[in-house]
């Protein structure tokens, strides 16, 4: 028993050394509506072919909403301070039309409800800082959820209507 004690702290340990730069780098945001209510996270890993965005959402009103990551790390209501969508290849807007903005995401389809947990690949962007679609630029980036859904080719915004929840990537 005590060789097995001892074999079994001897793999923690490794486990633990082998942590290395080559852990995912992650990042956060808390999403609030413009009241400041908390309505959800978004959890950002990177991997080898972009950033995986885990949403989960609680309490939203039911229906198809345009999900984007916007260029400025603000987010005070009626959260334009967000700005507009994260585009640092400068391209138009609209996932039907072409590349689209590198913000540019999946309408989401929340439930009647309001609860929804979905994995979204994001291949534009990277968590990586330094780089011209980091989303950890000079002014930083934001999540924000709005009242409509994105048509996938009006520029520059998809027609999504106003912006119902926001979050601050960190």
């Amino acid at each position: 028993m005590k060789h097995a004690i001892f074999g079994y702290a001897a793999l923690i340990a490794v486990s633990l050394s082998s942590a290395s730069p080559a852990t995912a780098q992650t990042a956060k945001a808390a999403l609030k509506d413009q009241k400041g209510v908390d309505v959800g996270t978004v959890d950002l890993t990177q991997t080898p072919a972009g950033v995986m965005l885990r949403l989960s959402l609680k309490g939203m009103p039911a229906g198809e909403r345009a999900f984007h990551i916007h260029a400025v790390g603000k987010c005070e209501a009626p959260f334009t301070s967000a700005g507009g969508h994260f585009n640092p290849g400068g391209q138009k807007h609209g996932l039907l039309v072409g590349p689209g903005h590198a913000g540019d995401m999946p309408n989401l389809h929340v439930p009647a409800s309001g609860i929804l947990e979905v994995e979204i690949l994001n291949a534009a962007v990277t968590l990586e800082k330094g780089k011209p679609n980091s989303l950890f630029g000079k002014e930083g980036t934001a999540i924000v959820i709005h009242a409509g859904k994105d048509d996938y080719k009006s520029d520059p915004a998809g027609n999504a209507g106003d912006r119902i929840a926001c979050g601050i990537i960190q």
